[in-house]
């Protein structure tokens, strides 16, 4: 069972025999957390200081032996995971339907919605989230999934204005689906590479909201973004400039002298509102958003990504928020069965 790992080693992570694991229930009355990552996740998430505090709240992480079938292993409370590939998909899947009273973060098929950008943000647009604290919605975007040198036509069929973002269609994760471009003029759009997709550029002040959301926990923090574009930049530039990543924790805007329109972040009861329902609608509860607001719109919000099992070490605080989040599954789960 090996299966996708964006980063192989060598020496993978040590895992534990299926005794050692009982062992550890029994006695110590551990939770014990299976997880199936990358090394590269494994590196930024699993810090000696989130493991740390999980041993001393009595939870274990065991890593999951990619050479071995899950079922042999074990046992476990929850299944932590972020790999690819159809055929990790395919054995998860096996195991939530013969291993039900195991936790599994999160179902694959709800994680796969978010691969694809065209339906990764539907969700938002179908709720049309709007009440006393604002509104939320998406930016109006345009699939294309070949021949780039039809861009320009379908861009006008469809109506939408310069600049515009393109995103790769697929997100997976990858340093290569994070990138993406800001095309000025329809002429340059020809350059571009399909798959994708491509968003309403909206000015919003060159700062974006990273909301972390683990189960009912949310967390906000500010990221620096794109420069807003003027009309008269718009009318002098040409071309399509790319951008690696837009937003990490290095460009974080916490602590940055910004405008206080700019600055404010998003209403709690309205990131709250909008938490839960993309909780049911997506069937996730290890998730972020990428959220801005509409620059000189105090309370217009949009959407603009979606990203499943994020960056969750670059989030202050997170070891105490996850391991709290861990241990209320495992306490729900015990008082349903005794209901």
């Amino acid at each position: 069972m090996r299966l996708n790992d964006e980063n192989d080693e060598e020496e993978g992570p040590k895992t534990m025999s299926h005794c050692s694991i009982g062992h550890l229930q029994q006695e110590k009355s551990f939770v014990i957390v299976g997880y199936a990552l990358t090394s590269k996740k494994v590196e930024s998430f699993l810090k000696p200081k989130l493991e740390g505090l999980a041993r001393n709240k009595g939870i274990l992480f065991v890593a999951i032996d990619q050479n071995r079938p899950l079922s042999d292993q074990g046992p476990f409370d929850i299944v932590l995971h972020k790999l690819t590939g159809k055929e990790w998909r395919q054995i998860l899947e096996e195991y939530r339907r013969t291993h039900p009273e195991v936790t599994v973060l999160d179902p694959p098929d709800a994680i796969q919605h978010l691969h694809n950008r065209q339906s990764m943000l539907q969700c938002v647009a179908d709720m049309n989230l709007s009440d006393t604290y604002g509104k939320v919605g998406v930016p109006r975007q345009l699939v294309i999934k070949r021949d780039s040198s039809s861009i320009p036509d379908a861009v006008t069929k469809a109506g939408l204005i310069l600049p515009l973002v393109a995103k790769p269609l697929v997100a997976d994760g990858s340093a290569k689906s994070h990138e993406l471009s800001l095309a000025y003029d329809e002429y340059s759009l020809q350059k571009l590479e399909p798959p994708l997709v491509l968003q309403e550029f909206v000015n919003h002040g060159g700062v974006l909201f990273k909301v972390y959301i683990v189960g009912e926990a949310i967390k906000v923090v500010r990221r620096f973004s794109l420069p807003d574009v003027t009309k008269r930049e718009l009318s002098k530039n040409a071309g399509v400039f790319r951008f690696p990543r837009v937003s990490c924790a290095a460009a974080s805007a916490d602590d940055a002298d910004l405008d206080p329109s700019v600055a404010e972040l998003p209403p709690r009861p309205l990131l709250e509102r909008l938490a839960k329902e993309l909780r049911r609608r997506l069937g996730l509860r290890l998730f972020n958003l990428d959220i801005i607001r509409e620059h000189g719109r105090r309370d217009h919000f949009y959407v603009i990504d979606i990203n499943y099992f994020p960056g969750y070490g670059k989030m202050p605080g997170y070891e105490h928020i996850f391991t709290d989040f861990l241990l209320s599954l495992v306490q729900s789960r015990y008082k349903k069965r005794s209901v």
